[in-house]
């Protein structure tokens, strides 16, 4: 056999047999055996494959509430009104759309209703009890979350705009990326003026794709990366957040939400009822009123509660049962390229590949392989990504570490792409831009990356 032949049989032998750059087995299903084959704009609207037939009817129950209008009380629909008195929109899918990612606004538009604003003011030594179930202090006039909506007869609390700031990176090899940073204008606050030092974080939502699976990785293997003191020195220092249970009385690890701070599928559902569409539950039983919102107290209301525990746990089953897609390319060579790169430049550090999931609230959830390229952990990503606003035990800087699995639908879901906590990002390449803390040497090799190998990257994270 002639030498080069040989030579390069060898190097595409020890290719294959790079684990960083050889296919997994199982990595198809991202989301184990509940992945489904799907595309196109209901990609992340499917069911969990493993879901029993007698199982989808409350799925689909589960579906109608997140998906249809919610309405004023009182009214002859009496399982789905109540909505209000002061709301940011009347559906979890006008936010969530096709239960994807929200819509970044445009340049100065009013409607931002798939952007919220969390809301917040220093706190001090009296507030300790505050700060252990709330995770901070809110406003004492608008509270936790601002909302730009009311029903009639009931002021909204402010109108938000958002003005976009541009600035252009240039990339190792000349490639010019122009990377924007939204500008909060909140202006005509409808109930006084907020406190002087009030403290603000946008917020776009998030897909719903595999939040059951989230929920059921074991927690000791979530702390497991856990290294808040770097240790290991490798730059990289995930923390968990620890936060107030409403259901257990006690501080747990959080999960859910852009800081983590949410512990539980069910009660970040009850929460975004509450401050999404003014909706009361079990969990939260008071609307989101503040002493001085007088007409709002005042309101009429669709039941106590408004959601019902029954409807609260259809919703459940619904969230915990969106599918994730399966893998498209995923033994692609490109993408197989990509995929080392991904680990090399240190981006596998903070978006762990794989968990196995234990024995869950659901079935479908139980025992199951999954990558979801997260730690779940809060990581400091540096001031241009900061919101200098605290939630629990994260500070400004940190954010939970955000999944990646199904993230190459999102424009075919969505409409556009909007990425990072505040929709900042228009593409892949733009959030990986905005990454500094933590993350700054990973992104300094991406930018020093060749124009073919940045492509290969972005091929594999298009392809999860």
């Amino acid at each position: 056999m002639p030498r080069f032949i040989v030579l390069l049989s060898a190097l595409l032998l020890s290719a294959c047999s790079d684990p960083q750059h050889a296919y997994q087995s199982g990595e198809e299903l991202p989301g184990g055996n509940s992945s489904v084959s799907a595309s196109g704009s209901q990609a992340f609207s499917l069911p969990s494959a493993n879901l029993p037939p007698s199982r989808r009817v409350d799925f689909a129950v589960g579906n109608s509430f997140f998906r249809n209008p919610w309405v004023i009380a009182p009214a002859t629909t009496t399982a789905r009104d109540g909505l209000g008195p002061l709301f940011n929109t009347n559906a979890c899918q006008n936010c969530h759309i096709r239960d994807g990612r929200g819509r970044a606004p445009l340049e100065g538009a009013t409607q931002v209703t798939s952007l919220l604003v969390r809301l917040s003011i220093p706190a001090n030594a009296a507030d300790a009890q505050t700060l252990k179930q709330h995770g901070n202090v809110p406003d004492p006039i608008y509270g936790g979350q601002l909302q730009d909506s009311g029903i009639p007869g009931i002021d909204r609390e402010a109108l938000v705009r958002v003005h976009w700031q541009e600035h252009t990176v240039i990339l190792a090899d000349g490639t010019q990326i122009s990377l924007r940073k939204p500008q909060l204008d909140l202006h005509a606050f409808n109930y006084g003026a907020p406190h002087p030092a009030l403290q603000t974080s946008l917020r776009l939502a998030p897909p719903m794709i595999g939040l059951g699976l989230l929920e059921a990785i074991p927690e000791a293997d979530i702390l497991a990366n856990a290294d808040p003191d770097d240790r290991n020195g490798d730059g990289i220092a995930g923390m968990a957040n620890q936060v107030w249970d409403i259901q257990r009385q006690q501080t747990v690890l959080g999960r859910f939400g852009w800081k983590a701070g949410q512990p539980t599928l069910n009660q970040q559902n009850a929460a975004a009822f509450a401050g999404d569409l003014g909706l009361t539950s079990a969990l939260f039983p008071h609307d989101d009123c503040t002493d001085a919102q007088t007409a709002c107290l005042q309101a009429p209301h669709g039941g106590e509660p408004e959601v019902s525990d029954a409807v609260l746990k259809q919703v459940l089953l619904y969230s915990r049962n969106l599918a994730v897609p399966k893998r498209r390319h995923a033994q692609d060579p490109d993408v197989l390229a990509g995929k080392t790169l991904f680990q090399q430049s240190g981006c596998a550090a903070c978006h762990t590949p794989s968990f196995s999931t234990g024995k869950a609230a659901e079935p479908e959830q139980s025992n199951q392989r999954i990558w979801p390229y997260s730690d779940l952990l809060l990581h400091d990503m540096g001031e241009g990504l900061a919101d200098n606003r605290g939630e629990f035990l994260a500070n400004g800087r940190q954010w939970r570490t955000a999944p990646l699995w199904g993230i190459g639908h999102t424009e075919a879901v969505s409409g556009n792409v909007s990425l990072l906590h505040d929709g900042r990002a228009r593409s892949v390449l733009e959030a990986t831009l905005w990454h500094g803390g933590e993350a700054q040497t990973a992104r300094d090799r991406v930018v020093q990356l060749s124009s073919r190998e940045r492509q290969q990257l972005l091929r594999f994270i298009n392809s999860l």
